[in-house]
């Protein structure tokens, strides 16, 4: 057995720099995980500490499992190292809590997907109200009211409108907006409170951001052309998959692509990379082998490399950059390069410098779920690929049976790929979205032949020729299968039990499915499937216990638990929030007010629990109106938790447990647990810490 192991481990010497960004991310990911923030000097301590494991790494001429050591320890100091590096390098203001309407004068930088509020647009702000300029965020996210004409980017527009800080998580531990917005530098999110007005004499801006703007522009102007000619049905989605602007799709359309597991499709990400950047790659070498002068001269694969390449900045560059879009462009960056230096594209080699670049680039990313899918996709497939057997293929065999036998070798290609890629992200969706589709697999089966062979090259084409007058007939061509892929989406979300909600598993586990996926994939040998009970932590980890109430950051909705259902107090206010925190416990949130009108007594302001309620709960939203004579002592009357959203505690309220706003300012949302001896509560602060994107009302550490 001993042998047996070491064996095991000698195999993979060739292999441990595969691991070198698994470290680095881990690196990146302890210092996202710290309850309070470093200070700067530490990251240089780290790197001067992973300098001097690499020096030893280097100088080390024993065992070369020992190199790997200190080469892996080494690598996850850096990761540490960057992220504090970038956090200190992306810092700017951040809008204070509670401010009061102020007029805000800016330039329009992009139109951005829309929320559930409306249309939202990035701006730039030059000033706002009487703020001074050092404490004025760098970009504010506005969210326009319905029905507000949409300025173009690089506008320069005046508004009034409220900006607070982003937003913290819905529910302790559920998705950080605020830390996200920290690291794109936005902010502060707004609400329009009129429509934006064009504004003349503002100072000009600076040449980056006058840069960013044209092109953004370029792309708007794109974006409603395709909507002209495929209407906002199918010119909707054309578009966000062409430039990255969201704003023309149909609620309802994407609603029903989530439900059928093809949301991936609106994101710019890896796929829409791969396939233009495949489609401009087979296309030119093809062109080149048809000219036998060129063909004998030079090399047709380098040539297409070159150019897909180019392809993949110019969809990079249209396509806005997203952060999706820039990790996607990196790896077909280094498969591309790897072609040009005479190496194998596709290798886990190629996957891990990859890795290596958007980490070292934007250590953030390990936070979010679009990197951690991504990757962990992208591993399995080219460990798929490594595994997949190599038959030889016959000579002189006649074509029906070629055909018969690409056919079968397709179907079969393309039912792993798709099984084993939605296994991959499959513990990501579910922690992260909660959502388990149920014909997702057979739907992506559909949708993968059109979208590849048909709808990204003839959008590619279309986006193309769109400014020279010729982009019709392909824009029509993608519209035709956008019509195909919506009406699979439809039938699906419309089928029985389409979708499942599946309750998050405890926080370790998603650590322990990616290491366990990524195990998986860069282990050789029998002892990868060691990785597999891993891989499926997520699924298989006891759900930790279900709270009985749920309460917002600023103690403006509630909800309470009644079964497997969500009883929401204020179904029409901060319901995303509600439903989000819903999904993540295993809840279906509430349709209608019904539930609540069953076991509360509700008015516009406030609401107080009936004797059969499931929790007696009170809750009072008003900030700065009195409650009617009486109400208040209503209220406590014979409640177990009283909500008050505003600072005024009374001293004859006799329920055992009171909450009002300043323990909202200090905690954020909270999520209330029943004990034998009586509520212990779990605030989103205490998970968060106290980091640069974490701190309260005045900014301040």
């Amino acid at each position: 057995m001993a042998a047996w192991l070491r064996a095991q481990g000698e195999a993979q010497l060739d292999r441990w720099t595969l691991w070198n960004p698994v470290a680095l991310g881990c690196g990146a990911a302890a210092y996202f995980q710290l309850p309070r923030e470093p200070w700067a000097w530490v990251a240089w301590i780290v790197a001067g500490a992973a300098g001097v494991l690499l020096v030893l790494a280097a100088r080390w001429h024993g065992a070369r499992a020992v190199t790997a050591a200190l080469a892996l320890a080494a690598c996850a100091l850096v990761g540490f190292s960057v992220a504090k590096l970038r956090q200190e390098a992306v810092k700017a203001p951040i809008a204070p809590a509670e401010a009061p309407p102020q007029r805000l004068e800016g330039w329009v930088v992009d139109v951005t997907s829309p929320g559930e509020g409306g249309q939202r647009l990035l701006i730039a702000p030059v000033r706002i109200g009487d703020w001074p300029r050092r404490e004025t965020p760098i970009r504010v996210r506005m969210t326009l009211r319905p029905g507000t004409p949409i300025p173009a980017p690089g506008e320069a527009v005046s508004v009034l409108a409220l900006v607070n800080p982003p937003p913290p998580p819905a529910s302790p531990g559920s998705y950080d907006f605020a830390r996200d917005a920290y690291f794109e530098s936005v902010g502060g999110v707004g609400l329009a409170l009129g429509t934006p007005r064009p504004l003349s004499g503002l100072e000009a801006p600076p040449w980056r951001l006058g840069l960013t703007m044209r092109i953004n522009a370029v792309r708007w102007d794109l974006t409603r052309r395709i909507v002209e000619v495929l209407g906002p049905e199918r010119g909707g989605l054309a578009a966000a998959m062409t430039t990255g602007q969201e704003a023309f799709i149909p609620r309802e359309q994407v609603e029903n692509l989530r439900i059928a597991g093809l949301a991936h499709i609106i994101s710019i990400s890896g796929l829409h990379m791969a396939i233009v950047g495949g489609f401009a790659f087979a296309l030119v070498r093809l062109l080149v082998a048809a000219w036998p002068w060129l063909a004998l001269r030079v090399s047709g694969k380098k040539v297409a490399a070159s150019l897909g390449l180019a392809a993949v900045g110019g969809y990079l560059l249209l396509s806005g950059a997203p952060p999706p879009a820039e990790r996607a462009a990196i790896t077909a960056a280094v498969a591309f390069g790897a072609i040009l230096a005479d190496r194998q594209a596709i290798s886990l080699h190629a996957l891990a410098l990859a890795a290596m670049g958007v980490l070292l680039l934007q250590p953030e990313a390990v936070t979010e779920p679009g990197f951690q899918m991504s990757f962990a996709a992208t591993a399995a497939l080219v460990a798929l690929a490594e595994a997949w057997p190599r038959q030889a293929r016959e000579i002189n065999t006649p074509w029906p049976i070629r055909l018969v036998q690409g056919a079968g070798l397709w179907i079969g290609i393309s039912v792993a790929t798709s099984f084993v890629a939605g296994l991959a992200t499959s513990p990501f969706a579910l922690q992260h979205f909660n959502r388990a589709s149920t014909w997702g697999l057979v739907c992506n089966l559909l949708v993968a032949p059109i979208s590849s062979f048909l709808m990204m090259p003839a959008l590619a084409l279309g986006a193309a020729l769109t400014p020279f007058g010729f982009g019709a007939w392909p824009l029509e061509a993608a519209g035709f299968a956008i019509a195909v892929m919506n009406r699979v989406a439809a039938m699906a979300a419309a089928a029985p039990h389409a979708q499942v909600i599946v309750a998050s598993g405890p926080a370790w586990t998603l650590a322990a499915s990616f290491l366990g996926i990524l195990w998986l994939c860069l282990w050789k040998g029998r002892l990868r499937w060691l990785g597999l009970p891993f891989a499926f932590a997520v699924m298989l980890a006891p759900r930790p216990p279900t709270p009985e109430v749920w309460i917002a950051a600023d103690g403006a909705a509630s909800a309470v638990r009644a079964g497997r259902e969500a009883v929401l107090l204020r179904p029409e206010v901060k319901r995303f929030g509600a439903e989000l925190w819903a999904r993540r416990r295993g809840l279906t949130p509430a349709e209608d007010a019904a539930p609540r009108d069953r076991w509360f007594d509700c008015d516009a302001w406030s609401c107080a629990a009936g004797s059969d309620a499931p929790v007696r709960m009170a809750a009072a939203w008003n900030l700065r109106r009195p409650l009617k004579a009486g109400r208040l002592e209503a209220l406590c009357a014979g409640a177990e938790i009283v909500i008050l959203r505003n600072d005024f505690r009374p001293e004859t309220c006799a329920a055992p447990l009171v909450l009002t706003g300043r323990d909202f300012e200090r905690g954020g949302s909270a999520e209330l647990y029943r004990t034998t001896t009586g509520w212990r509560i779990a605030w989103a602060q205490d998970e968060r810490g106290r980091r640069p994107w974490t701190w309260g009302v005045d900014n301040r550490p």
